[in-house]
């Protein structure tokens, strides 16, 4: 036996596979034991004893204690067999159990691998020595990998499967931003910028709320870059996903006021009973409160903790109205108790009948008969109002379905001389097809809230066609 070329080889295996040197000898040993006993046909485990030389790789094998004047060799073919499928398959266990204790400790951090192959729509990548899995909804939707493609991705988790150790990546979870963030900008890995919250739709939009511990340090500043070099890389690694850096405030109206920018907030009102904030904007600014199919607002919603509801003026004003109009029925009601509800977001009948009569009896101070007559007429009331809005809804829908047939008949030429103004609008509101809610709930809660208002922005083609019209003077041609 050639020890020193054996030796040799076993320091390589160690090496390239990160496996203990030590581990690899005791395999050898053991795997001796069994050739032996497979030559003498024995189950007794105790019989034969082997020990190599930790440096020489001189192997000497005992049998009930006394040296065999036998060499390796001589044990045959069907030993020799053994010999080999025993150390094939300890080196085997060795290697998996270093990569599940090597990956383990990365769980959380971004690794770079190679795309292999996609297998039933998980992505297999190749990270250092181990295959690693990709699942479909660990993947941003839309985005494809041609094999021997850059793979960036977080080590979501590590299981041992017993024969083999499962390693899952991800792309579309919020602590990949989280660590792209620590990666691009130092102050976050140094702790001097902390992330206090965050909320993704991967592959579309994020919002992450960052503090400074240090006041000479801009938080958003710091993270977008001089001229948005360090933000223009996070971005280009998740393929244009946009990413919204707002600064964090321990006020949750500040901080709802942050989140859902760019729009501009006229009012907030917080309803620490139902965990929810009535948001009031302007008419201009409903579209871009809401977001395309209310992503804006259903991302602040995540990130505040809080049910948004996005009102006009007009639409918050009119529900304080019903609201007064119905508790001023009861005996006893002020106007002043019906101001105390809504300093504490209580701001329609919907909230008086879901805040519940404790709450209620608590801070109107009236008796029980009082308060049940409260809850009795705002819940009647409630049902008026949504009956009200379901029409209003499905009459809003038929109109822009009508807008829509008007405005193809005329893109089409089916219809005559139309004044340059009513061939615009048509025109606009047939690209305003898209429908957002006006309320979202916090994580805790369903998707999105019951009340929906539609509003969406109308495509730049659709402005583009308006606009030649308009300058036309005429939408016949």
């Amino acid at each position: 036996m050639n020890t020193p070329e054996m030796m040799r080889i076993l320091d390589s295996i160690a090496r390239d596979r990160n496996i203990e040197r030590e581990l690899l000898i005791t395999d050898l040993e053991q795997a001796m034991v069994s050739a032996a006993r497979k030559h003498y046909q024995t189950l007794d485990t105790e019989e034969f004893v082997c020990t190599i030389d930790r440096f020489s790789g001189e192997m000497s094998l005992l049998r009930h204690g006394e040296p065999m004047d036998l060499s390796p060799q001589e044990l045959g073919r069907i030993a020799a067999q053994t010999f080999k499928q025993v150390m094939i398959q300890r080196f085997r266990d060795d290697e998996r159990q270093s990569i599940l204790d090597e990956f383990s400790k990365r769980v959380g951090t971004i690794v770079t691998g190679t795309a292999q192959r996609y297998d039933h729509g998980a992505l297999i990548v190749q990270v250092d020595r181990a295959e690693a899995v990709m699942l479909r909804s660990e993947q941003i939707p839309g985005e494809q990998f041609a094999a021997g493609d850059r793979v960036r991705a977080l080590i979501l988790d590590v299981k041992d499967m017993g024969s083999q150790v499962k390693i899952y990546l991800s792309r579309g979870h919020p602590d990949f931003i989280r660590r792209l963030f620590e990666v691009e900008v130092p102050e976050v890995a140094e702790r001097i910028i902390e992330v206090k919250a965050m909320a993704r739709e991967a592959g579309y939009r994020t919002k992450i709320a960052v503090s400074s511990i240090d006041s000479k340090v801009d938080a958003v500043g710091a993270c977008v870059g001089v001229r948005g070099s360090r933000i223009k890389n996070i971005v280009d690694e998740l393929n244009g996903e946009k990413i919204d850096i707002v600064r964090w405030n321990e006020s949750s109206q500040i901080l709802i006021q942050n989140a859902l920018k760019p729009a501009e907030v006229h009012e907030i009102s917080l309803c620490f009973e139902l965990g929810r904030a009535t948001v009031v904007v302007r008419e201009d600014q409903l579209s871009l409160a809401i977001g395309k199919r209310g992503q804006n607002v259903r991302l602040a919603a995540r990130l505040t903790g809080w049910d948004v509801d996005i009102l006009t003026p007009e639409e918050f004003n009119k529900g304080l109205e019903i609201m007064s109009e119905t508790l001023l029925q009861v005996e006893g009601m002020s106007e002043e108790r019906v101001d105390r509800l809504a300093a504490l977001g209580m701001v329609s009948v919907f909230d008086i009948e879901e805040v519940g009569a404790d709450v209620l009896a608590a801070e109107l101070e009236l008796d029980d008969e009082a308060i049940e007559r409260i809850i009795q007429l705002s819940s009647e009331r409630a049902k008026i109002v949504a009956e009200q809005q379901q029409k209003d809804k499905e009459e809003a829908e038929a109109r822009r379905a009508a807008e829509q047939e008007v405005a193809q008949r005329l893109l089409a030429g089916e219809i005559g001389d139309v004044d340059a103004d009513t061939a615009a609008a048509a025109i606009l509101s047939a690209g305003s097809m898209g429908s957002a809610p006006r309320t979202v709930e916090s994580p805790e809660e369903s998707g999105s809230g019951e009340q929906g208002g539609d509003v969406s922005e109308p495509s730049a083609e659709d402005e583009a066609r308006a606009a030649d019209i308009l300058g036309g003077g005429s939408a016949s041609k």
